[in-house]
This record gives C-alpha cells, sequence and structure tokens, in this order.
C-alpha cells in the first residue's frame, strides 16, 4: 500500500475494486465501512458480484469479467475530456501523458458499455465523483491481478490515480490489500525470481558484489531465476528435478490443478515444509515440520509495509522447528555455513543489506512497528509514499488498450466462472478447516449462480450440480444468490475435495506469471 490503513477514513473518495473486502479482510472493512457510515467519505465498488461491501456503496458498478482496462480508461477518457484532471500534478510529476490521452480518446461511456456491461451514464457518475474528490483512494485485490492481463489491471489503477494527484497524500493512494499476513514480507526478503532482499535486481553488478561480501562467498549468480508458475511446467518436462515448498499447498491453489499434480508426479524429490500434512506434503519424499507463528520470534511486514514484531507464546510441539533453523541445517549439509544465534540476528543482518530496512532494530519496534522504507536509525519510516516525488523522479503514464481473457464462452461451456474467498474459510483451509465451528459455518463448497441462470439451466437451490471446464469436473452443492450476475457463476477455492482450480487454467500475466483464476469457462448440469 502507498498510505496507511488508517488513512481510508481519511478519504473523501475511496474506489474499491476486484477486493471482497469484507470477507477476505474484515479488519480493513471495518476503517471502510466506519468512513462510509461517517458520511465524510464516499464509496465507490465496481465489481462483478454484488458483495457485501456494496450496502455501503455511493455508487456500485458490475462490470463484465476480465473488463477492467476497458472501465478505468473509460474513467480516465471522461476526466480528460471534461477537463477534471490534476493538471498541476501532471506538468510536474508524470510524463507519457500525451500518449495516455490519445489511448483512452476511443473509450467513451458507450464503447466501455460494450466490453464491460457498465451503463454509460454510471460510469460517467463514477468518474466525476472520484475527480472531484481533494483526496481518492484506490483499493484493490486479486480480483484486479489474478488475469492474463493483471499487470495491466495495476497499471492502469497507478494511471487513474496520477491522473488525478491521489499519490503522496494523506487519505489518497493506490492500495493492495495482500492476500496473506506475510506476502509484503516475503517479497520483500527477495521472495521473487529477480531481487534479493528490498527488490535489489540480482542482475546489477554493484548488488552482486554487495551481497558476495556480505556472504562470504563468490560468483553469486546475475541471472533471473524462475517464476513458481515456470517451474511446474519445466518440471512436467523434465527441466526441473526436485522441488523445495515452503509453506504453499499448490494441490489446491494452482490453476489447472491436474496438470499440476501431472508436474509434481515428474519431479525425482519433493520436498515440503509446513504445520500440517497438507494436500501437497502427502506427495512429497520428505516433509520437514515447521513451527507456527505462535511459536517462533521474528517479524512480519504487512500489507501497509509496517514491520512488526512476532514474539513466541508457546512451545512448537514433536519435532517441529522455526523455518530459519531447518533453511540454516539445511545450508550447512550442503557445505555453507549459514549460522545465526536468534531471529534477532537475521535482523540485523536484513539491515546491514537492506537499505529500505536499514534503521529497523529489534528495539525500535518493540511497540509498535514502522514503515519501509526506513533507511536509517534516526528516519521515522515512510508512511506514505511518494510525498512531493516519485522515487525515480517522475510518474510514468503507460498507454494501455484493454485485451480480452484468454478464454471465452461457447455453446459448450455457456457462463463464466470466477473464484474467491469465503469469510470462514483461509486460503486453502491448511489452519481453517482443523476449527469445528469454522467447518459449521462453512462446510462444503458451493457454486454460486444467479436466480436467472438457475431458473434457465433447470437447476435447484441447495441441489448438487456438476460444473465441468475444459480441464476438469468437479461436484458442488448450488447456491442461488442475488450476489450473482447473470452468466457468471462464482466458487470459493478452498476446498479440495471440490477444488476450483481443477477448472481454471494456467493461462499467465506475461510480466508477473500470475495465473488467470477469475476468468474461465464452464458448464453446469444436475449431479446424478
Amino acid at each position: 500500500m502507498t498510505n496507511p490503513i488508517a488513512c481510508l477514513e481519511k478519504a473523501d473518495v475511496v474506489l474499491i475494486t476486484g477486493s471482497n473486502t469484507t470477507e477476505n479482510h474484515p479488519v480493513i472493512s471495518t476503517y471502510l465501512k466506519r468512513a462510509a457510515k461517517s458520511k465524510k467519505t464516499k464509496v465507490i465498488v465496481v465489481d462483478p458480484r454484488r458483495i457485501k461491501i456494496v450496502d455501503f456503496a455511493d455508487i456500485y458498478l458490475r462490470q463484465n469479467l476480465g473488463s477492467d482496462v476497458a472501465w478505468i480508461n473509460g474513467m480516465m477518457h471522461i476526466i480528460i475530456q471534461e477537463d477534471l484532471h490534476d493538471k498541476e500534478f501532471v506538468k510536474e510529476r508524470t510524463r507519457g501523458f500525451e500518449d495516455l490521452k490519445v489511448m483512452v480518446e476511443k473509450y467513451t461511456p458507450e464503447y466501455v458499455e460494450k466490453i464491460s456491461g457498465i451503463p454509460a451514464r454510471d460510469l460517467v457518475d463514477a468518474a466525476r465523483l472520484y475527480a472531484g474528490a481533494k483526496a481518492g483512494s484506490i483499493v484493490y485485490c486479486m480480483g484486479i491481478t489474478q488475469h492474463i492481463t493483471g499487470t495491466d489491471n495495476v497499471k492502469s489503477l497507478a494511471n487513474l490515480a496520477m491522473l488525478c494527484g491521489n499519490l503522496g497524500i494523506e487519505g489518497g493512494g493506490v492500495n493492495p490489500l495482500r492476500g496473506q499476513n506475510n506476502v509484503q514480507g516475503a517479497c520483500d526478503m527477495g521472495g521473487l525470481p529477480n531481487v534479493y532482499t528490498g527488490y535489489q535486481a540480482v542482475t546489477d553488478p554493484e548488488i552482486k558484489k554487495k551481497m558476495e561480501a556480505a556472504w562470504g562467498v563468490t560468483g553469486l549468480s546475475d541471472k533471473v531465476g524462475l517464476k513458481v508458475t515456470e517451474m511446474f511446467p519445466k518440471a512436467h518436462d523434465g527441466e526441473v528435478k526436485a522441488l523445495f515448498i515452503v509453506g504453499e499447498n499448490p494441490m489446491v491453489s494452482d490453476a489447472d490443478l491436474n496438470h499440476a499434480e501431472k508436474c509434481i508426479e515428474h519431479l525425482d524429490f519433493l520436498v515440503v515444509q509446513d504445520i500440517f500434512m497438507t494436500e501437497t506434503a502427502r506427495l512429497a519424499d520428505v516433509v520437514l515440520p515447521s513451527a507456527c507463528f505462535a511459536e517462533k520470534e521474528g517479524t512480519f511486514s504487512n500489507t501497509e509495509r509496517r514491520v512488526q514484531r512476532v514474539r513466541k507464546a508457546l512451545s512448537s510441539p514433536g519435532e517441529s522447528m522455526d523455518d530459519w533453523k531447518i533453511v540454516c541445517g539445511i545450508s550447512k549439509r550442503m557445505g555453507y555455513e549459514m549460522d545465526y544465534e536468534n531471529s534477532r540476528a537475521i535482523m540485523e543482518e536484513i539491515a546491514r543489506v537492506t537499505p529500505s530496512y536499514g534503521g529497523i532494530t529489534y528495539e525500535r519496534i518493540e511497540k509498535e512497528g514502522i514503515a519501509w522504507p526506513c533507511p536509517t536509525a534516526e528516519h521515522p519510516g515512510t508512511p506514505i509514499l511518494h510525498v512531493g516525488r516519485f522515487n525515480s523522479g517522475q510518474g510514468v503514464f503507460h498507454a494501455i488498450d484493454w485485451k480480452a481473457p484468454a478464454e471465452s464462452i461457447d455453446d459448450q461451456y455457456p457462463l463464466f466462472m470466477t473464484t474467491g474467498r469465503v469469510l470462514y474459510h483461509y486460503h486453502t483451509g491448511t489452519m481453517t478447516m482443523k476449527t469445528d465451528g469454522l467447518n459449521e459455518r462453512s462446510p462444503e463448497c458451493f457454486v454460486e449462480i444467479s436466480p436467472v441462470d438457475a431458473g434457465k439451466y433447470g437447476l435447484e437451490d441447495g441441489s448438487l450440480v456438476n460444473i465441468a471446464s475444459r480441464r476438469g469436473e468437479i461436484s458442488a452443492r448450488l447456491k442461488v444468490s442475488e450476489m450473482a450476475t447473470d452468466g457468471t457463476v462464482f466458487i470459493p477455492f478452498h476446498f479440495a475435495g471440490a477444488a476450483a482450480n481443477k477448472l481454471t487454467h494456467a493461462a499467465l500475466d506475461p510480466v508477473s506469471g500470475i495465473p488467470e483464476f477469475k476468468v474461465c469457462a464452464v458448464k453446469l448440469s444436475k449431479a446424478a
């Protein structure tokens, strides 16, 4: 997030898109609901489902799946045409505006309506409301990123924010809500194939020298590694022989699961490090039991970039160990002495080699976390990014044209399907499905369908139905709901017994490598 969570209550307008906030981020949703109830903050929601947060919205736009670039370009077209953009901000702090202006010229409200299904009049109202805010915040989640155009979607939202001068100010910003509690921290610590900690490029010779000196080694690779969505196909083809999976359950969470399982079967060796025996761990040659969050010391970096202490509350069971101790033990056995006295020593090394974490110490975050970048011990941290200037100097507008999703409906597969989460379960259910109360609330998978479509296909609420795509088939309970839109069904992905990802396909965003979980074609039929 460019801005703190608390800034949401200081916004004049909040645009929420691709985020079922009340179910996926219930704590953050309290800020949004409180802001809306105060009447000081107007809320725009853009989502293909009539999710709960719509009840707090002043404007609700229901878009067709995969049409995000089109409606965002449409809003910018209106804002530019009506001279509502922040001309001083655009002139002083950005470049590429003229190319953007040319690109969005064709995205008239009427043209956008044909692509997105959003009524032209409603789009105009939303554009005017957002552009008229002194401080406008954009909130998004994986409904924006999990497309073959996910990177384009994010860049488009950044375009919209810059166009209206909504970066570097209190109550503004472009604010992605992270899908899990330390996703931000994992990325910060180099959990990506092209960077070391703090997003320092592995291809930069100077960074390479710095890391070699810090670790007392030579010959660190300067080649970009593989994304996870590149590893699995290479495993299938025999190029990748072994995988070490830590805290992930791809046998429920990966797209096109039938193919993913075949890829894993082609491996020579699979190691899984986790806190429970997951569906993926059951396929492993070796399972390494690790400690959970309450059983270890360390830090998490949350969605607003705040680095916070995690303290050990109880001892871990059996032979389980802290993740870092397991990794260090393996490293030692492979010939490199990776020794740390404790988690504090690791944090000290992080500060030494990571400019954005340079001033963060256990002492400084004893009671309250600090938002990076925090380069020195005297620096207070940076709750709001891009104040006064962008880190790279000027913000860059990207002229982006809309592209259709990778898969379309036809006579055989006449319905679109999208996936997501429910309030009572977390990701693949590794933890939540061991809780009786949560299982009672949400016991099984369901397929959400509109009343019109249920009648069209002769399906009854509560009945068992088969859902098939071009890749697989599952059975689930039918849930007829006004939340659904005609022509589109929704399935939560948590349930291994009826895994929605047996249906999704592995078409990837060319930049991020994220699969298009949010759009695929399916057909429904009564179960025998």
